[in-house]
């Protein structure tokens, strides 16, 4: 009963993290654009936007509940385990204001415990990576793209007032529409495992994971707010309804399918898409496009890794094996940080011998 309800504790810790991290894949467009000037504002209808597609979720809550693991081995021990190895990992990523995708950390954490269980469904895991790959790309030619077409067509016709009320409107609009998908695509992660361990009614798990998703937003939202709005690229009116409108009905499209999508890959490759037309090169160099890369490779290896460490050590008492991994880690980070220094040594007295 004690490990229930920690386990509902973290589920709805977890959703509200999801709200948070979503945030910056719906109204933060529309915000940097200077659409929504209030930062408040912009979260409460990305929290609203989030709460309604949350309601129509069940696909991928399928998939996260039954598509990686068997019914039978999805226990509420393993569903505690991806649960708290999610939470954590999106919870700090949030607090240093890192667009992720609760997704992928959610995913990494599933196949972690499948490994160590030796029951993950391979194929179904290889689709969903396809996904990964192709909507996120698609989102970057996309806008790319129209980026491109935008370029071609006089300024002079961009700048009338009555255009910019009608792509000011477009752009809430298509922010909502993003906000709804992040809802739809993103509460699985959260209650996914619950449902598929028959801990929680799938109808219920929906709802409630999307009030708390709605909190996350409008509480701890602020700084993805802020990254994905502000600090990537400089976005135009017509930017904003291009990169909105692509990733939500991209994410839609995903959703219905059953696919976990990262949501917020999808929105900051669009950005990013956005951003290349004006600055080829310079775009690539923002230091926060880097972080945010190394974040989205690193996050679902390393909730993989802690889940699979965590089901080794609680549900499989092989402590050994826990033991070896954590020891072969800490000698790859002894050596990488020796060799660096051994290159910054070397590269030193050249310099001394020439002044």
């Amino acid at each position: 009963m004690t490990l229930i309800l920690l386990s509902f504790i973290i589920t709805y810790f977890y959703a509200f993290n999801v709200g948070a991290s979503g945030s910056a894949a719906t109204m933060g467009i529309a915000y940097g654009a200077q659409v929504i000037n209030k930062k408040w504002a912009a979260l409460l209808l990305s929290g609203v936007g989030c709460l309604f597609g949350a309601l129509w979720g069940g696909e991928v809550v399928e998939t996260i509940g039954k598509g990686l693991l068997s019914e039978n081995s999805l226990t509420v021990e393993a569903a505690a385990i991806i649960l708290f190895v999610s939470a954590v990992t999106l919870f700090v990523t949030n607090l240093i204001g890192i667009p992720l995708s609760s997704s992928e950390v959610t995913v990494g954490s599933i196949v972690g415990v499948s490994i160590s269980l030796q029951q993950l469904f391979v194929g179904k895991l290889f689709d969903i990576v396809l996904f990964w790959i192709f909507v996120p790309l698609t989102a970057f030619f996309l806008t790319f793209l129209c980026g491109l077409l935008k370029e071609r067509i006089k300024p002079r016709k961009l700048k009338s007032k009555k255009l910019t009320a009608v792509l000011s409107i477009l752009l809430i609009v298509t922010g909502f529409l993003e906000a709804i998908a992040a809802g739809m695509n993103n509460v699985a992660s959260a209650v996914g495992p619950l449902v598929g361990a028959d801990v929680l009614n799938k109808s219920t798990g929906l709802i409630t994971g999307g009030l708390f998703m709605a909190f996350g937003a409008l509480l701890l939202g602020g700084r993805v707010l802020e990254t994905n709005g502000k600090r990537i690229s400089h976005l135009s009116l017509s930017d904003g309804v291009v990169i909105s409108g692509t990733s939500g009905f991209l994410v839609i499209g995903a959703s219905l399918l059953g696919i976990p999508i990262p949501m917020t890959q999808v929105t900051t490759s669009g950005i990013v898409g956005a951003g290349a037309v004006k600055d080829w090169r310079g775009i690539w160099k923002k230091k926060v496009i880097h972080q945010i890369a190394k974040v989205w490779v690193t996050s679902p290896l390393i909730s993989l890794v802690f889940a699979y460490c965590l089901t080794e050590i609680f549900l499989m008492s092989k402590v050994s094996t826990v033991l070896i991994i954590t020891s072969g880690i800490f000698a790859t980070l002894v050596l990488t940080n020796f060799g660096r220094a051994s290159i910054v040594k070397k590269t030193r007295h050249p310099l001394k011998e020439e002044f």
